[in-house]
């Protein structure tokens, strides 16, 4: 199956990461707009899709700030997708963890993806061809798989899972679609860096998760809604 964004606006929160930036390739290979908000302009050379008409980058936009996301969500000139990539990772023992460490988690995670969603929902109701829309949020496998010394992190995307859970049945007689993707550890430079002896072959890959992604997030995904979709790889 064809995924068709032509004529369609979306946005990608975290688009120069690198699962944004790979959301942000295939949406704007499907004929998609891409507005990324961003703490600051990413570097035109470590991020080559700036250079693309089609990409739209407003910097800088603090997503933990109330204003700052209204703003800019108000500033589209239509919205029929939101994807929320953006977000943190810690991890530590309990005892290792700090309640400033939580609530960055927290802030970073949970709050970012609340008030992004909260946004989008109005202007994907005001948008040219409403009711209908998708929101996809990124959560991870430990807000559903338990996983020691991931106890801030976890808690925070287990937040950003019943958020979407929530959303998808207050939203759907809208016809707007809210699913949840749950990564497992993707295949980064970061993360071969960090784990340098781990099996890289077992990791899904950042174009695997962000093909399930832009499924969940385009138009051709005509049924599913409220799922907490595992992009888990082998591990």
């Amino acid at each position: 199956m064809e995924i068709d964004f032509a004529n369609r606006h979306v946005v990608v929160t975290g688009g120069a990461g690198a699962l944004g930036a790979a959301v942000v390739e295939l949406l704007i290979g499907s004929g998609a707009t891409v507005h990324i908000p961003a703490h600051r302009a990413p570097d035109a050379a470590g991020f080559p899709l700036a250079r693309d008409p089609r990409v739209k980058i407003v910097a800088p936009v603090d997503l933990g700030d109330e204003g700052a996301v209204r703003s800019f969500y108000q500033s589209l000139p239509s919205l029929w997708a939101s994807v929320h990539a953006a977000g943190g990772f810690t991890a530590g023992s309990i005892v290792d963890t700090s309640l400033a460490d939580f609530r960055k988690m927290f802030e970073t995670n949970a709050v970012t993806s609340f008030l992004c969603c909260r946004e989008a929902v109005q202007k994907i109701r005001t948008s040219p061809g409403a009711p209908g829309g998708r929101i996809v949020n990124v959560a991870a496998r430990p807000a559903v798989v338990p996983a020691p010394g991931l106890s801030a992190y976890a808690a925070s995307k287990a937040a950003v899972a019943n958020l979407t859970s929530c959303l998808a049945e207050e939203l759907a007689a809208e016809r707007i679609w809210v699913n949840a993707v749950l990564p497992s550890i993707m295949d980064t430079p970061i993360n071969r860096q960090a784990m340098p002896k781990a099996d890289f072959a077992k990791w899904p890959k950042v174009s695997e998760v962000a093909a399930t992604i832009a499924f969940l997030a385009s138009p051709q995904n005509a049924t599913t809604r409220g799922g907490l979709v595992p992009v888990y790889g082998l591990v």
